[in-house]
């Protein structure tokens, strides 16, 4: 049992166009304070055939491909806290290339965008250990905060949402040492005639851990589906109609995806702003202009370089973004002044 609603015939490769030229390097480091902070700590991204151009970017339609194309021409004004720079910079986004649809994408995507000597899982443990940190130093008001938006997203009231939602997911985490036992206990209520399913979804409630707070948050965001994690991830899908499927996840393979509350540890972890570009198609409703925005998440703490741009296509049918991250590489446009930026940040 896999994942529902992907359906890949719905997905078309838009015809290439003329490339662009390759986006002009950072400027070399001076004394000053806006050059200074332009100077990347890390080494830079490795060469990629899609990073000099939008035009090879596979699954974009027209009017995604020429906002994309028009903020690349004209670049993004990124205004820094005054004690860096006084003046806004203005940053060329290019695409980084793809990375692995394995569910560590956010984490894959950050590294690259931000030129991370720091492997992929390494940086989701980073995320979660500064997550840890600021949630066990929390008020109480703000850890409950907290506690309900992990149910929002994990462990939703299965009694409401339909009107924005078709299928909603619960999340439970499932101890590998127990999962022998837990077959057990579902082939105990099968045996006395009870679908398969229902015995599995009773079972891994009554036994699994719910994600729906901090705590439970942190064990699920732990996971990249390696050998060496502590759970598996446990999904049950439900239509409004009940119980639609649920995967077991035999192979304990599935990792947990980011969210906005990773995002934010990644921001805080690297002192940077992290914005996720999300680019929608016609199937939003939405016009040219408006077809592409950014969603700023904010460090804990101090801003210490330029922002880290990550790419999410709107897809399917409410063209509500994707589960899936790609990097954005930054440089700075030199002959462009920010009052004539596609976006001002």
């Amino acid at each position: 049992m896999g994942k529902l609603l992907c359906d890949a015939s719905s997905t078309a490769v838009a015809p290439a166009a003329d490339p662009l030229p390759p986006p002009s390097p950072p400027a070399p480091p001076s004394p000053s304070p806006s050059t200074h902070l332009l100077t990347w700590p890390s080494p830079s991204p490795a060469p990629s055939p899609s990073a000099s151009t939008w035009s090879a970017v596979w699954s974009l339609d027209d009017q995604q491909r020429r906002r994309l194309l028009q903020i690349h021409d004209r670049g993004v004004a990124w205004k820094p806290p005054t004690s860096l720079a006084p003046d806004p910079v203005l940053l060329r986004l290019d695409h980084g290339g793809e990375v692995d649809s394995d569910g560590n994408c956010l984490f894959t995507a950050a590294r690259r965008a931000a030129s991370a000597k720091a492997t992929p899982r390494e940086l989701r443990h980073r995320s979660v250990c500064r997550f840890e940190s600021v949630y066990a130093e929390a008020e109480a008001a703000d850890r409950d905060a907290v506690d309900a938006a992990v149910r929002h997203l994990y462990a939703p009231d299965l009694g409401t949402g339909w009107g924005v939602h078709v299928v909603q997911e619960v999340k439970l985490l499932a101890s590998k040492d127990e999962r022998e036992g837990l077959d057990g206990a579902i082939k105990e209520l099968v045996d006395i005639g009870i679908q398969r399913e229902t015995a599995a979804e009773t079972i891994y409630k009554e036994r699994c851990i719910a994600v729906n707070d901090g705590d439970s948050w942190a064990k699920y965001m732990s996971i990249s589906g390696s050998a060496e994690d502590e759970h598996d991830i446990i999904t049950l899908q439900y239509t409004e109609e009940g119980l639609l499927t649920v995967d077991e996840n035999r192979d304990g393979r599935a990792a947990a995806f980011g969210d906005d509350i990773a995002i934010e540890c990644l921001a805080t972890d690297f002192k940077r702003e992290v914005f996720v570009v999300q680019a929608h198609g016609a199937d939003a409703m939405v016009d040219e202009e408006n077809c592409v925005f950014f969603l700023p998440h904010r460090p804990r703490g101090e801003i210490c370089d330029t922002p880290i741009f990550l790419f999410m296509k709107g897809t399917a049918w409410c063209g509500a973004g994707a589960d899936h991250y790609e990097p954005l590489v930054a440089t700075v446009l030199e002959d462009i002044t920010a009052d004539k930026a596609a976006v001002v940040l």
